[in-house]
């Protein structure tokens, strides 16, 4: 298994620039695993493919406006951050730029955002801002640093959405790079697959049946940065906070023990739910019965083709980046069906096909569901 195996191409005119209103008139493509039959809907036919005792499961992460700018203290020059999580109280891992040239010790005064909206904004004329100030605690060899706030509390004020390097046009509506649902800020990226659900569709989707449940997993840096290695295995892939309640792990493990589908919404929930099936079988927890537990932490699982998937059952999601950890985990998905195909065979041949018919690619792009 190489990395080039998992790459594509793919026309730069159908990466989505903007999201499409209302969030659930995307397309729908349907993949089955038994053969890689395909089905073109639209995404609100969902309800159709749905059971009335499934349990579909939801990250209701937030995005945090992690995007920081501010300029060094010392000789001016501009700097950009990107948080990517939380480590204790006022110490957060972040991108930064430039980062070769911010070493141990570089202090950083954060800027506000531009805008009418801006803190500046209120100043009088002639006032000063004093800006949060941002040190570098440590750099680490993938090139993350370890900065450290003076004040955490202003950061959301100075923060902008951070959206993906591959969307260049400017929203006006921040609201739609979150999901309907979105409750705990904390990622630094949506959980894209959730964008394309309406409140109006949750409610049919209970309607008929469907249970509902919601866990938490802050997106993290693996979700926007491509395998670099051609040795998939080699690649070292970043912890991302997680929590599962007393309630999501009782409906998750209710649905298991009766046979019923639970259906994930989203490459995060599945490695939420596969994550905590795992430390539960090497915690004897689950003696062979696919349960889980209430549980906190830091996931890394790193889904692989040969995966054997303890939890879910299907997979709702979008059209992913080439060589990228996310296309790995649906490629593992569709190769734990029955077909014998290949996986990858099977999803790169499903990703060819929506090429051919214009879908909508990446973070604002079309849906996929994976039975």
């Amino acid at each position: 298994m190489r990395t080039s195996d998992f790459d594509y191409n793919l026309p730069l005119e159908l990466i989505a620039q903007t999201p499409l209103e209302p969030r659930d008139s995307s397309r729908l493509l349907v993949m089955r695993r038994d053969s890689g039959r395909l089905e073109h809907r639209e995404f609100g036919d969902l309800l159709e493919y749905l059971r009335a005792d499934d349990l579909m499961v939801f990250n209701q992460s937030r995005v945090l406006p992690a995007r920081l700018h501010g300029h060094r203290e010392d000789t001016g020059g501009k700097v950009e951050l990107l948080l990517l999580h939380r480590e204790s109280p006022g110490v957060w891992r972040a991108l930064a730029k430039p980062g070769r040239r911010l070493r141990m010790g570089v202090r950083i005064i954060l800027e506000p955002p531009k805008g009418e909206k801006s803190p500046l904004a209120a100043l009088p004329k002639g006032g000063n801002y004093e800006g949060v100030i941002a040190e570098i605690l440590d750099s680490h060899p993938d090139g993350i640093k370890t900065i450290r706030f003076d004040s955490e509390d202003e950061i959301a004020g100075l923060g902008e959405m951070p959206l993906p390097p591959y969307i260049h046009q400017a929203m006006t509506d921040l609201e739609r790079y979150q999901t309907v649902y979105s409750k705990d800020p904390g990622s630094a990226a949506a959980p894209t697959a959730g964008l394309h659900f309406t409140q109006e569709l949750l409610d049919k989707i209970k309607g008929v049946g469907v249970e509902l449940a919601f866990v938490t997993l802050h997106v993290g840096l693996d979700t926007f940065r491509p395998v670099q290695d051609e040795d998939p295995t080699n690649h070292q892939i970043h912890t991302e906070y997680f929590h599962i309640s007393h309630d999501a792990a009782k409906a998750i493990n209710n649905a298991k023990q009766e046979f019923r589908r639970v259906i994930a919404v989203g490459t995060t929930s599945v490695r939420v739910l596969e994550y905590a099936a795992q430390v539960a079988a090497a915690g004897g927890i689950n003696r062979g019965m696919s349960q889980i537990a209430q549980s906190s932490g830091q996931a890394d699982l790193f889904i692989l083709p040969g995966y054997r998937f303890r939890i879910v059952d299907a997979l709702i999601t979008n059209f992913h980046l080439p060589r990228s950890t996310l296309l790995m985990l649906v490629s593992a998905f569709a190769e734990d069906g029955p077909s014998t195909s290949s996986g990858r065979d099977m999803v790169l041949a499903a990703y060819a096909e929506a090429i051919q018919q214009q879908y909508r690619f990446y973070s604002f792009g079309d849906g996929m569901l994976v039975v």
